[in-house]
């Protein structure tokens, strides 16, 4: 029986952080939201153990701020936070895909094109999980084929405190194009192994991310310092 206990306790563990992740990535939780146990076990309709469980997973990925006798709550989003958080996706991303498109095979580029179509299609529908699910996706087949699981691990929580930035982001409908164009072009650079076609299309892809996320941030995004990192080296 204790071990059937156990593997409940995962499960709904597993399905509280599931629901709460998606509502603070896509703003239903807004940042700052305070995360009372007592609250959420009601809202989610189980015992408190498992979603203090979920409330420590998420803490550990950089979306929950927990203090010890205060409480829990969505981290805040502020334009230091932003900017920093896009710096260090430009540095981890670019060792990524550096490497990545001198190992990319078929299979590799089947997988995410697949993702690339997918996230299109659910971005068309309205359907905002699907699109962020695919988008995760697409980026992380090609990350992959980097061979580097230190990197991606270190990617992760950057990428996810990222995913809440874009979601507080509204793109103006000409945008939408743009973005898939430069999804398409980091495909076809890790395709056809162009490494600084693809370390360049990476980068160009995070700047106007983070300048998209300033600009609804900030009254006067002139003021604000654009993300930093390492410059496009030429390919040899």
């Amino acid at each position: 029986m204790a071990g059937a206990d156990g593997q409940q306790h995962r499960t709904l563990a597993d399905s509280a952080t599931a629901i709460l992740h998606e509502a603070i990535l896509t703003g239903r939780l807004p940042a700052g939201t305070p995360l009372r146990l007592t609250e959420m076990a009601d809202l989610l309709g189980m015992s408190m153990s498992p979603v203090r469980e979920s409330i420590r997973r998420l803490a550990a990925i950089g979306l929950v701020e927990v203090v010890q006798h205060k409480g829990a709550w969505v981290m805040p989003l502020t334009v230091e936070d932003a900017i920093d958080t896009h710096e260090a996706r430009i540095a981890m991303e670019t060792a990524l895909v550096e490497r990545a498109a001198t190992r990319f095979t078929e299979a590799d580029a089947q997988r995410a094109a697949a993702a690339l179509a997918e996230h299109v299609a659910a971005s068309a529908r309205g359907d905002a999980p699907a699109a962020r699910r695919a988008h995760t996706e697409f980026h992380f087949t090609i990350y992959r084929a980097a061979g580097s699981r230190w990197l991606l691990r270190g990617l992760e929580p950057v990428w996810e405190n990222s995913e809440r930035y874009r979601f507080a982001t509204v793109t103006p409908p000409g945008q939408h194009e743009e973005r898939v164009r430069e999804h398409q072009a980091i495909l076809d650079a890790c395709v056809t192994g162009d490494v600084a076609a693809a370390v360049a299309a990476v980068q160009v892809h995070i700047r106007h991310a983070a300048e998209r996320v300033l600009a609804k941030m900030n009254t006067d995004a002139v003021a604000v310092p654009p993300p930093r990192g390492p410059q496009a080296r030429p390919a040899g």
